[in-house]
């Protein structure tokens, strides 16, 4: 049987030339997040049980108490763990070249003309997909160890790197007119995007992403759940060649005909175009009504001020409760001018032609940073309530 290879290597050629022998041997790829604490980089090992390990030095030894994976399984990735603890996710060779393949040609890549950037984390499916869609179609690939602006900027303007996946924060500390595409993921797109911007849908589960801008990739199925045994009322179902073989524990999430139901409410439009709410885990229930927080983000990041900038550099919206609403709605805001910090009313006041009463903002919490998982996505464990409140 295959073993489970842990890769604890920071990003860079050497990620790249493990990752080729492992596969090369067989066995499965496990990459890990070399910036963990001790205590989170123990219970990732426990969670994933590899079989053995790879470390910084390159030599490859062999764990205790390791679980073997199938034959043709490529990679076992950690989810984000937004939600709570990570869960090991088990990808097939198949389903990885499924989505190198269909993402490829979506973006109509030319492995003797394009050149990728992987900047974001490998131990992520966003950062490990680019490494791995470029080792499938011959496309040249440029690893950096982080996500640093002017660094990525000079590997498109003095190395010819011409693709790139960021999440949505970083898209606004370059010129994206260096890229010819920019894959954005993460978080819900800025309310202004660059033109060559791509919003992606996707998640661990389903091998990187596979809606571009509303429309799934070839060979990917959309479907609504009905709430009778086919995933809740609303939620977003998908079916397609990518997605994951089972989680490490053995358990397969997917429903009677192949659908595997993402925990994000959703629509489709007649063309097929989908359109994201959100999670249904983080729905804001407010005095008997729904709030979905994307949708409150996403006009709050829209707002201007009298100059025409932006008023808010990043936004954030959760719920937190209350004895008389059940809920408060919450906004979690980085002003874009420190010196002039938007108030609670003024936005209130701006989003009165958009909202419903009950979706505005009863809060304002001011930061001076979004707290983030290591991949960029936001941690909404770490959103503090605070003590701006509308009575």
């Amino acid at each position: 049987m295959p073993t489970v290879v842990a890769l604890d290597l920071p990003r860079g050629p050497p990620f790249l030339e493990a990752l080729r022998r492992v596969w090369d041997a067989g066995d499965t790829a496990a990459p890990l997040d070399p910036r963990l604490p001790p205590g989170p980089a123990r219970d990732l090992l426990a969670a994933l049980r590899p079989g053995a390990l790879i470390g910084p030095d390159g030599d490859r030894r062999t764990l205790e108490g390791g679980l073997p994976s199938e034959p043709g399984d490529a990679l076992l990735v950690a989810t984000s763990g937004s939600t709570g603890l990570p869960r090991g996710v088990l990808l097939s060779h198949a389903a990885v070249e499924a989505s190198a393949r269909a993402t490829s040609a979506r973006l109509a890549v030319d492995s003797d003309r394009d050149r990728w950037l992987a900047c974001l984390p490998l131990a992520h499916i966003g950062g490990l997909s680019v490494v791995t869609r470029a080792l499938l179609t011959g496309t040249p690939v440029e690893i950096h160890p982080g996500m640093d602006p002017p660094a990525v900027e000079a590997a498109a303007r003095d190395r010819g790197a011409t693709l790139v996946s960021l999440v949505t924060a970083a898209v606004r500390k370059i010129d994206p007119s260096l890229f010819r595409l920019i894959l954005l993921g993460g978080a819900a797109p800025p309310a202004d995007p660059p033109p060559n911007a791509i919003a992606t849908y996707g998640m661990t589960e389903t091998g990187s992403g596979i809606v571009y801008d509303g429309l799934p990739l070839e060979g990917v199925e959309l479907a609504m759940g009905d709430g009778h045994g086919s995933g809740a009322e609303g939620e977003i179902l998908i079916r397609a060649p990518m997605l994951l073989r089972c989680y490490r524990d053995g358990t397969d999430p997917r429903l009677p005909g192949g659908w595997f139901p993402t925990g994000d409410a959703g629509a489709l439009d007649p063309t097929g175009r989908l359109t994201v709410a959100g999670r249904i885990a983080e729905v804001i229930v407010t005095g008997g009504e729904k709030v979905w927080p994307a949708a409150v983000e996403a006009l709050l990041a829209g707002l201007r001020g009298p100059t025409g900038r932006p008023t808010l550099a990043e936004v954030a919206v959760a719920g937190v409760p209350d004895p008389d609403w059940g809920q408060l709605v919450v906004a979690y805001a980085v002003p874009a001018d420190p010196a002039d910090p938007p108030t609670l009313g003024g936005l209130r006041e701006a989003l009165v032609e958009e909202l419903p009463g009950w979706a505005a903002p009863r809060r304002l919490v001011l930061l001076g940073a979004l707290p983030r998982l290591p991949g960029g996505k936001l941690d909404r464990s770490r959103l503090a309530p605070g003590p701006s409140a509308l009575e």
